[in-house]
Protein backbone atom coordinates (compact mmCIF):
# COMPACT_ATOMS: atom_id res chain seq x y z
CA UNK A 1 0.00 0.00 0.00
CA UNK A 2 1.31 3.33 -0.70
CA UNK A 3 2.68 5.49 1.71
CA UNK A 4 0.96 8.73 2.31
CA UNK A 5 2.61 12.13 2.05
CA UNK A 6 1.16 13.65 5.26
CA UNK A 7 3.01 9.92 6.88
CA UNK A 8 6.04 9.96 5.75
CA UNK A 9 6.67 13.61 7.00
CA UNK A 10 5.42 12.40 10.07
CA UNK A 11 7.24 9.63 10.16
CA UNK A 12 10.62 11.76 9.48
CA UNK A 13 9.97 13.72 12.41
CA UNK A 14 9.78 11.11 14.84
CA UNK A 15 12.55 9.62 13.47
CA UNK A 16 15.23 12.89 13.65
CA UNK A 17 14.23 13.21 16.95
CA UNK A 18 15.20 9.78 17.98
CA UNK A 19 17.72 9.84 16.49
CA UNK A 20 19.06 13.20 18.42
CA UNK A 21 18.10 11.86 21.50
CA UNK A 22 19.80 8.35 21.00
CA UNK A 23 22.69 10.33 19.76
CA UNK A 24 23.31 12.70 23.08
CA UNK A 25 23.78 9.51 25.05
CA UNK A 26 25.51 8.00 22.69
CA UNK A 27 28.16 10.53 22.57
CA UNK A 28 28.31 11.28 26.07
CA UNK A 29 29.12 7.38 26.43
CA UNK A 30 31.72 7.63 24.00
CA UNK A 31 33.57 11.54 24.60
CA UNK A 32 33.60 10.91 28.48
CA UNK A 33 36.77 8.90 27.80
CA UNK A 34 38.53 11.01 25.38
CA UNK A 35 40.36 13.24 27.74
CA UNK A 36 41.76 9.90 29.60
CA UNK A 37 42.30 6.85 27.14
CA UNK A 38 45.81 7.99 26.03
CA UNK A 39 47.26 8.25 29.19
CA UNK A 40 45.46 5.08 30.45
CA UNK A 41 46.72 3.62 27.53
CA UNK A 42 50.29 5.38 28.52
CA UNK A 43 49.92 3.90 32.11
CA UNK A 44 49.19 0.38 31.37
CA UNK A 45 51.89 0.34 28.60
CA UNK A 46 54.48 2.17 30.21
CA UNK A 47 55.53 4.07 26.89
CA UNK A 48 54.36 7.01 25.93
CA UNK A 49 55.12 5.78 22.79
CA UNK A 50 51.80 3.05 22.59
CA UNK A 51 49.54 6.41 24.28
CA UNK A 52 47.59 6.45 21.01
CA UNK A 53 47.06 2.75 20.62
CA UNK A 54 43.48 2.90 22.23
CA UNK A 55 42.29 5.49 20.05
CA UNK A 56 43.87 3.29 17.00
CA UNK A 57 42.04 0.26 18.31
CA UNK A 58 38.81 2.02 18.90
CA UNK A 59 39.13 3.26 15.48
CA UNK A 60 39.71 0.35 13.73
CA UNK A 61 36.91 -1.55 15.80
CA UNK A 62 34.78 0.93 14.55
CA UNK A 63 36.29 0.11 10.85
CA UNK A 64 35.11 -3.12 11.29
CA UNK A 65 31.87 -2.10 13.02
CA UNK A 66 31.09 0.41 9.86
CA UNK A 67 31.06 -3.07 7.74
CA UNK A 68 28.89 -5.11 10.27
CA UNK A 69 26.29 -2.86 11.38
CA UNK A 70 25.93 -2.42 6.98
CA UNK A 71 25.32 -5.49 6.48
CA UNK A 72 22.59 -5.69 9.47
CA UNK A 73 21.19 -2.77 8.63
CA UNK A 74 21.30 -3.52 4.27
CA UNK A 75 18.80 -7.31 5.92
CA UNK A 76 16.98 -5.92 8.98
CA UNK A 77 16.88 -1.58 8.76
CA UNK A 78 18.45 0.74 11.30
CA UNK A 79 16.81 0.29 14.34
CA UNK A 80 18.60 -3.47 14.55
CA UNK A 81 21.85 -1.88 13.32
CA UNK A 82 22.12 0.68 15.76
CA UNK A 83 21.25 -0.99 18.67
CA UNK A 84 23.56 -3.60 18.21
CA UNK A 85 26.51 -1.08 17.38
CA UNK A 86 25.43 0.73 20.99
CA UNK A 87 25.17 -2.59 23.16
CA UNK A 88 28.69 -3.83 21.62
CA UNK A 89 30.25 -0.23 22.53
CA UNK A 90 28.75 -0.79 26.29
CA UNK A 91 30.41 -3.98 26.67
CA UNK A 92 33.69 -2.30 25.77
CA UNK A 93 33.73 0.43 27.99
CA UNK A 94 32.81 -2.09 30.49
CA UNK A 95 36.24 -4.32 29.14
CA UNK A 96 38.12 -0.86 29.75
CA UNK A 97 37.11 -0.21 33.24
CA UNK A 98 38.15 -4.14 33.87
CA UNK A 99 41.59 -3.49 31.57
CA UNK A 100 42.53 -0.91 34.64
CA UNK A 101 41.23 -3.02 37.01
CA UNK A 102 43.61 -5.74 35.80
CA UNK A 103 45.86 -3.60 35.06
CA UNK A 104 46.29 -5.46 31.08
CA UNK A 105 46.68 -3.83 28.07
CA UNK A 106 45.51 -6.44 25.92
CA UNK A 107 41.97 -6.23 27.69
CA UNK A 108 42.30 -2.41 27.39
CA UNK A 109 42.68 -3.06 23.30
CA UNK A 110 39.70 -5.75 23.45
CA UNK A 111 37.62 -2.93 25.01
CA UNK A 112 38.47 -0.09 22.27
CA UNK A 113 37.94 -2.16 19.37
CA UNK A 114 34.51 -3.20 20.80
CA UNK A 115 33.79 0.88 21.78
CA UNK A 116 34.40 1.48 18.40
CA UNK A 117 31.29 0.11 17.06
CA UNK A 118 29.61 3.27 19.35
CA UNK A 119 31.05 5.27 16.99
CA UNK A 120 30.32 3.81 14.00
CA UNK A 121 26.51 3.81 15.46
CA UNK A 122 26.37 7.61 15.64
CA UNK A 123 28.44 7.83 12.29
CA UNK A 124 25.35 5.78 10.72
CA UNK A 125 22.91 7.68 12.44
CA UNK A 126 23.24 10.85 10.72
CA UNK A 127 22.65 8.59 7.28
CA UNK A 128 19.35 7.21 8.64
CA UNK A 129 18.30 10.73 9.49
CA UNK A 130 18.19 11.46 5.43
CA UNK A 131 16.55 8.01 4.45
CA UNK A 132 13.02 10.03 4.42
CA UNK A 133 14.11 13.50 3.95
CA UNK A 134 13.46 15.82 0.99
CA UNK A 135 16.38 16.02 -1.98
CA UNK A 136 16.47 20.04 -0.91
CA UNK A 137 16.46 18.81 2.84
CA UNK A 138 19.10 16.37 2.98
CA UNK A 139 21.77 18.24 5.18
CA UNK A 140 19.74 20.04 7.25
CA UNK A 141 18.10 16.53 8.47
CA UNK A 142 21.42 15.24 8.76
CA UNK A 143 23.02 17.96 10.81
CA UNK A 144 19.96 17.76 13.16
CA UNK A 145 21.24 14.94 14.19
CA UNK A 146 25.43 15.81 14.18
CA UNK A 147 23.84 18.70 16.16
CA UNK A 148 22.45 16.33 18.86
CA UNK A 149 25.71 15.11 19.55
CA UNK A 150 26.45 17.94 21.23
CA UNK A 151 24.58 17.44 24.65
CA UNK A 152 26.59 14.43 25.61
CA UNK A 153 29.93 15.09 23.39
CA UNK A 154 30.17 18.44 25.40
CA UNK A 155 28.83 17.22 28.69
CA UNK A 156 31.34 14.14 28.27
CA UNK A 157 34.43 15.30 28.54
CA UNK A 158 33.47 17.86 31.24
CA UNK A 159 32.48 15.09 33.15
CA UNK A 160 35.79 13.59 33.33
CA UNK A 161 36.13 15.27 36.91
CA UNK A 162 33.56 13.47 38.29
CA UNK A 163 34.23 10.62 36.89
CA UNK A 164 37.32 9.90 38.74
CA UNK A 165 35.57 11.20 41.79
CA UNK A 166 33.29 8.02 41.42
CA UNK A 167 36.09 5.91 40.67
CA UNK A 168 37.18 6.62 44.05
CA UNK A 169 33.88 5.85 45.37
CA UNK A 170 33.86 2.70 43.60
CA UNK A 171 37.20 1.40 44.10
CA UNK A 172 38.64 1.33 40.58
CA UNK A 173 41.20 3.07 39.01
CA UNK A 174 40.39 6.78 38.41
CA UNK A 175 41.15 7.05 34.43
CA UNK A 176 38.39 4.36 34.42
CA UNK A 177 35.92 6.59 35.89
CA UNK A 178 34.70 8.06 32.30
CA UNK A 179 34.05 4.49 30.83
CA UNK A 180 31.79 3.38 33.83
CA UNK A 181 29.64 6.63 33.11
CA UNK A 182 30.34 5.95 29.23
CA UNK A 183 28.87 2.22 29.41
CA UNK A 184 25.14 3.65 30.84
CA UNK A 185 25.07 6.67 28.30
CA UNK A 186 25.14 3.74 25.57
CA UNK A 187 22.71 1.18 26.59
CA UNK A 188 20.47 4.36 27.54
CA UNK A 189 21.09 5.02 23.96
CA UNK A 190 19.90 1.80 22.62
CA UNK A 191 16.75 1.29 24.68
CA UNK A 192 15.80 4.70 23.09
CA UNK A 193 16.01 3.69 19.29
CA UNK A 194 14.82 0.34 20.35
CA UNK A 195 11.25 1.48 21.87
CA UNK A 196 10.68 4.82 19.35
CA UNK A 197 12.78 4.28 15.94
CA UNK A 198 9.26 2.76 14.92
CA UNK A 199 8.86 2.55 11.47
CA UNK A 200 12.55 2.00 10.49
CA UNK A 201 13.77 4.43 7.96
CA UNK A 202 15.37 2.41 6.09
CA UNK A 203 12.53 0.17 5.34
CA UNK A 204 9.80 2.85 5.06
CA UNK A 205 12.12 4.57 2.50
CA UNK A 206 12.31 1.20 0.10
CA UNK A 207 8.74 0.53 0.60
CA UNK A 208 7.95 3.92 -0.85
CA UNK A 209 10.69 3.19 -4.09
CA UNK A 210 8.31 -0.31 -4.04
CA UNK A 211 5.43 1.46 -4.50
CA UNK A 212 6.74 3.80 -6.76
CA UNK A 213 8.06 0.89 -8.91
CA UNK A 214 4.21 -0.93 -9.09
CA UNK A 215 2.71 2.91 -9.53
CA UNK A 216 5.08 3.01 -12.97
CA UNK A 217 6.80 6.15 -11.43
CA UNK A 218 10.36 4.38 -10.82
CA UNK A 219 12.44 1.64 -12.07
CA UNK A 220 13.31 -1.22 -10.11
CA UNK A 221 17.02 -1.47 -9.64
CA UNK A 222 19.48 -4.13 -7.99
CA UNK A 223 21.96 -3.96 -5.38
CA UNK A 224 25.50 -3.77 -7.27
CA UNK A 225 28.98 -3.84 -5.60
CA UNK A 226 30.45 -0.39 -3.90
CA UNK A 227 33.28 -1.06 -6.25
CA UNK A 228 30.52 -0.83 -9.08
CA UNK A 229 28.97 2.04 -7.94
CA UNK A 230 32.07 4.22 -7.10
CA UNK A 231 32.90 3.56 -10.72
CA UNK A 232 29.41 4.92 -11.85
CA UNK A 233 29.00 8.02 -9.42
CA UNK A 234 33.03 9.03 -8.62
CA UNK A 235 31.86 11.82 -7.03
CA UNK A 236 30.87 9.46 -3.88
CA UNK A 237 35.04 8.36 -4.25
CA UNK A 238 35.47 12.28 -4.03
CA UNK A 239 33.78 12.87 -0.73
CA UNK A 240 34.70 9.51 0.65
CA UNK A 241 38.31 10.67 0.53
CA UNK A 242 37.48 14.07 1.59
CA UNK A 243 35.93 13.12 4.76
CA UNK A 244 38.54 10.71 5.49
CA UNK A 245 41.33 12.75 5.42
CA UNK A 246 39.09 15.09 7.65
CA UNK A 247 39.03 12.28 9.68
CA UNK A 248 42.73 11.01 9.94
CA UNK A 249 43.31 14.88 10.65
CA UNK A 250 40.98 15.67 13.51
CA UNK A 251 42.04 12.34 15.21
CA UNK A 252 45.71 11.78 14.67
CA UNK A 253 45.64 15.25 16.41
CA UNK A 254 43.15 15.26 18.89
CA UNK A 255 44.72 12.18 20.55
CA UNK A 256 47.96 13.48 21.39
CA UNK A 257 46.48 16.84 22.77
CA UNK A 258 46.25 15.63 26.11
CA UNK A 259 49.40 13.88 26.41
CA UNK A 260 50.80 17.45 25.11
CA UNK A 261 48.88 19.42 27.42
CA UNK A 262 50.01 16.92 30.50
CA UNK A 263 53.68 17.46 29.35
CA UNK A 264 53.09 21.06 30.40
CA UNK A 265 51.67 20.15 33.97
CA UNK A 266 48.27 20.99 32.72
CA UNK A 267 45.62 19.56 34.76
CA UNK A 268 42.88 16.46 34.24
CA UNK A 269 40.28 19.39 34.11
CA UNK A 270 41.71 21.82 31.75
CA UNK A 271 42.00 19.24 29.44
CA UNK A 272 38.75 17.76 29.17
CA UNK A 273 37.85 21.66 29.02
CA UNK A 274 39.73 22.01 25.43
CA UNK A 275 38.70 18.42 24.56
CA UNK A 276 35.30 20.12 25.57
CA UNK A 277 36.08 23.21 23.00
CA UNK A 278 37.04 21.12 20.39
CA UNK A 279 33.72 18.78 20.70
CA UNK A 280 31.69 21.81 20.57
CA UNK A 281 33.64 22.98 17.11
CA UNK A 282 32.56 18.94 15.69
CA UNK A 283 28.97 19.38 16.65
CA UNK A 284 27.48 22.46 17.74
CA UNK A 285 27.64 24.46 14.46
CA UNK A 286 26.09 21.46 12.17
CA UNK A 287 22.92 23.11 11.40
CA UNK A 288 24.36 26.24 10.03
CA UNK A 289 26.70 23.81 8.02
CA UNK A 290 23.93 21.73 7.00
CA UNK A 291 21.82 24.87 6.00
CA UNK A 292 24.86 25.75 3.78
CA UNK A 293 25.20 22.85 1.95
CA UNK A 294 21.47 22.75 0.88
CA UNK A 295 21.21 26.09 -0.25
CA UNK A 296 25.07 26.40 -1.80
CA UNK A 297 25.72 22.84 -2.21
CA UNK A 298 27.61 20.62 -0.68
CA UNK A 299 31.16 20.45 -2.37
CA UNK A 300 31.36 24.02 -2.01
CA UNK A 301 30.47 23.90 1.48
CA UNK A 302 33.30 20.84 1.50
CA UNK A 303 36.28 23.24 0.31
CA UNK A 304 35.39 25.44 3.11
CA UNK A 305 35.99 22.59 5.54
CA UNK A 306 39.27 21.71 4.07
CA UNK A 307 40.98 25.45 4.61
CA UNK A 308 39.69 25.68 7.85
CA UNK A 309 41.39 22.47 8.66
CA UNK A 310 44.65 23.66 7.31
CA UNK A 311 44.19 26.85 8.99
CA UNK A 312 43.84 25.16 12.41
CA UNK A 313 46.59 22.79 12.00
CA UNK A 314 48.86 25.74 11.87
CA UNK A 315 47.40 27.69 15.11
CA UNK A 316 47.93 23.76 16.67
CA UNK A 317 51.59 23.52 15.41
CA UNK A 318 51.93 27.21 17.25
CA UNK A 319 50.67 25.92 20.70
CA UNK A 320 53.67 25.23 23.73
CA UNK A 321 52.91 22.43 26.07
CA UNK A 322 49.96 22.90 29.04
CA UNK A 323 47.21 25.41 28.69
CA UNK A 324 47.52 27.97 25.97
CA UNK A 325 45.13 29.80 23.91
CA UNK A 326 47.03 28.79 20.66
CA UNK A 327 45.72 24.72 21.89
CA UNK A 328 42.18 25.97 22.46
CA UNK A 329 41.68 28.20 19.50
CA UNK A 330 43.52 25.30 17.26
CA UNK A 331 41.29 22.18 18.92
CA UNK A 332 38.11 24.64 18.48
CA UNK A 333 38.77 24.92 15.14
CA UNK A 334 40.35 21.75 14.33
CA UNK A 335 36.43 20.35 15.40
CA UNK A 336 34.24 22.57 13.30
CA UNK A 337 36.75 21.92 10.38
CA UNK A 338 35.96 18.21 10.70
CA UNK A 339 31.98 19.34 11.28
CA UNK A 340 31.85 21.24 7.86
CA UNK A 341 34.01 18.63 6.04
CA UNK A 342 31.70 15.70 7.98
CA UNK A 343 27.85 17.16 6.93
CA UNK A 344 29.06 18.55 3.48
CA UNK A 345 30.36 14.94 2.09
CA UNK A 346 28.39 12.76 4.01
CA UNK A 347 25.13 14.87 2.25
CA UNK A 348 27.32 13.95 -0.97
CA UNK A 349 27.44 10.54 -0.11
CA UNK A 350 23.15 10.34 0.55
CA UNK A 351 22.39 12.75 -2.34
CA UNK A 352 24.39 10.43 -4.97
CA UNK A 353 24.27 6.55 -3.42
CA UNK A 354 21.66 4.34 -4.89
CA UNK A 355 18.80 3.44 -2.77
CA UNK A 356 19.70 -0.37 -3.57
CA UNK A 357 22.94 -0.14 -2.62
CA UNK A 358 22.49 2.87 0.12
CA UNK A 359 23.42 1.34 3.18
CA UNK A 360 26.69 -0.65 1.49
CA UNK A 361 27.88 2.64 0.09
CA UNK A 362 27.32 4.70 3.77
CA UNK A 363 29.07 1.42 5.45
CA UNK A 364 32.04 1.71 2.95
CA UNK A 365 32.75 5.22 3.35
CA UNK A 366 32.71 5.55 7.27
CA UNK A 367 34.35 1.77 7.03
CA UNK A 368 37.25 4.16 4.91
CA UNK A 369 37.15 6.77 7.47
CA UNK A 370 38.02 4.69 10.21
CA UNK A 371 41.04 3.38 8.75
CA UNK A 372 42.16 6.60 7.78
CA UNK A 373 42.05 7.53 10.90
CA UNK A 374 43.83 4.50 12.77
CA UNK A 375 46.64 5.22 10.67
CA UNK A 376 46.89 8.90 11.88
CA UNK A 377 46.06 7.66 15.25
CA UNK A 378 48.62 4.86 14.94
CA UNK A 379 51.61 7.25 13.74
CA UNK A 380 50.45 10.44 16.23
CA UNK A 381 52.41 8.82 19.08
CA UNK A 382 55.31 7.92 17.57
CA UNK A 383 55.25 11.11 15.77
CA UNK A 384 55.12 13.06 18.62
CA UNK A 385 57.26 11.16 20.93
CA UNK A 386 60.24 11.71 18.45
CA UNK A 387 59.19 15.08 16.84
CA UNK A 388 56.71 16.66 19.16
CA UNK A 389 53.49 18.36 18.67
CA UNK A 390 54.25 20.66 16.51
CA UNK A 391 55.64 18.39 14.00
CA UNK A 392 52.42 16.02 14.29
CA UNK A 393 50.17 18.81 13.15
CA UNK A 394 52.59 19.23 10.09
CA UNK A 395 52.43 15.78 9.31
CA UNK A 396 48.19 16.21 9.55
CA UNK A 397 48.58 19.04 7.00
CA UNK A 398 49.22 16.41 4.73
CA UNK A 399 46.05 14.63 4.78
CA UNK A 400 44.05 17.80 5.20
CA UNK A 401 45.55 18.55 2.31
CA UNK A 402 44.29 15.62 0.16
CA UNK A 403 40.80 16.20 1.59
CA UNK A 404 40.96 19.63 0.11
CA UNK A 405 42.17 18.11 -3.64
CA UNK A 406 38.86 15.66 -2.93
CA UNK A 407 36.69 18.28 -2.00
CA UNK A 408 37.66 20.71 -4.91
CA UNK A 409 37.72 17.41 -7.52
CA UNK A 410 33.84 16.89 -6.21
CA UNK A 411 33.01 20.16 -7.09
CA UNK A 412 34.07 19.49 -10.83
CA UNK A 413 31.93 16.15 -10.59
CA UNK A 414 28.81 17.79 -9.21
CA UNK A 415 28.86 21.48 -9.95
CA UNK A 416 24.61 21.43 -8.68
CA UNK A 417 25.09 19.13 -5.87
CA UNK A 418 21.64 17.69 -6.93
CA UNK A 419 20.82 14.34 -5.53
CA UNK A 420 21.14 11.55 -8.43
CA UNK A 421 18.71 10.05 -10.55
Amino acid sequence: MAVAAAGIVAVQRRTVRTLSGAQAFGALGITIGVATASLLARDLSGSERLAGTAQTAQVLGAAGASWLLARVMADRGRRAGLVLGYLLGAAGSALAVLAGVLESMPLLLVGAVLLGSTSSANYASRYAATDLAPPDGQGRALAIVVWATTIGAVAGPNLTGPAADLADALGIPVLTGPFALGAAGMLVAAAVLWVRLRPDPLLTARQIHADAVSGGTAVAAAAQPVRVVLRARPVLLAAMVAMAAAHAVMVSVMVMTPLHMEHGHASLKVIGVVISLHVLGMFAFAPVVGSATDRFGAARVLVVGGAVLLASLYVCAQAPEGSSPEIFGGLFGLGLGWSVVTVAASTLVAQHAPLASLTAVQGTADLVMSLAAAVGGGASGLVVAAWGFPTLAAFASIFAFVGLLAAVWAGRLAPGDGPAA
